[in-house]
């Protein structure tokens, strides 16, 4: 059971998102584990886009489930009260989640309010998200959190603290890399045996390529990507994901952009499975 935190540092988009959504969804189709999506994203929807349209008014809690009840309300907001109240245990967690894949692949909604724009409220914030997170992690065998850049500071410090597995999206990019190097530098977070590196909307064709990146920071293995393919980003904003892998899982033509595409996703879900065991032996 383990908590993976994809984190980018700064404004610009890196594809960290949908790069989770594929990885997360490929783990719970290919390997049989119980992945919980969670969403800290306020009123921005492009994770949940990437499986259901979104609507203005929506029901998101598991009616599979017995014991829902659809008066409640549903995601972080309605497990917080549920935990607040000492109600919990982790199954319960599932009530206020949404499935996708069912017994393998559940998502839980970022709250629709914006509390944590109020500084009195931070701290409380924080004890929430944290509180959801750790009851979470005692039900599925994977946890993955997309961590909204816009969130207040402490509280993103504090997700990051208690991940199993921090993935740090880079850029494609001369700065970016090196602003990962000064972030190393200057920050020992970074340096953890637990920090993943990840490029997304990988152009393998650049001469920013994995090799050269791994090589240029100085990395003992090979850091991940997440390929650039166009057909991916389209599935994921027509809510078609599930679809998109299923479709092309069993490629085995390796000039196929869609295999190479798969096989690479593959690959770095393989390498968070083994960071993770990697880890947890090293205490």
């Amino acid at each position: 059971m383990a908590i993976v935190t994809f984190y980018r540092r700064g404004k610009k988009e890196t594809g960290q998102t949908l790069s989770m959504a594929a990885i997360a969804t490929n783990m719970a189709i290919e390997h049989n584990y119980k992945i919980l999506i969670v969403d800290t994203a306020f009123q921005y929807k492009m994770l949940e886009e990437c499986f259901w349209p979104i609507k203005k008014e929506t029901t998101n809690i598991n009616t599979n489930n017995k014991g829902a009840n659809a008066a409640i309300e549903s995601g972080i907001e309605g497990l917080v009260k549920v935990i607040s109240s000492n109600k919990t245990t982790p199954e319960i967690v599932r009530n206020y989640c949404r499935t996708i894949l069912r017994e393998r692949l559940d998502f839980l909604q970022a709250p629709l309010t914006t509390e944590y724009k109020e500084i009195g409220n931070i701290k409380l914030f924080r004890v929430k998200y944290i509180n959801v997170l750790n009851a979470a992690n005692r039900y599925y065998d994977y946890v993955f959190v997309d961590l909204y850049k816009d969130l207040p500071k402490d509280v993103k410090d504090e997700i990051l603290q208690i991940s199993d597995i921090v993935v740090y999206n880079l850029l494609q990019n001369f700065n970016s890399i090196n602003d990962f190097l000064d972030l190393r530098s200057s920050n020992d977070f970074f340096k953890r045996r637990n920090i993943m590196l990840l490029l997304g909307r990988c152009d393998l064709d650049s001469k920013y390529n994995l090799k050269n990146v791994t090589r240029y920071l100085r990395e003992r293995n090979l850091i991940s990507c997440v390929p650039y393919n166009t057909l991916f980003f389209e599935a994921c904003s027509e809510n078609k994901l599930i679809e998109f892998l299923l479709k092309y899982r069993k490629l085995t033509d390796e000039l196929d952009r869609n295999a190479l595409f798969m096989k690479t996703i593959e690959q770095t879900t393989v390498a968070i499975i083994d960071k993770l065991h990697e880890v947890q032996m090293r205490g």
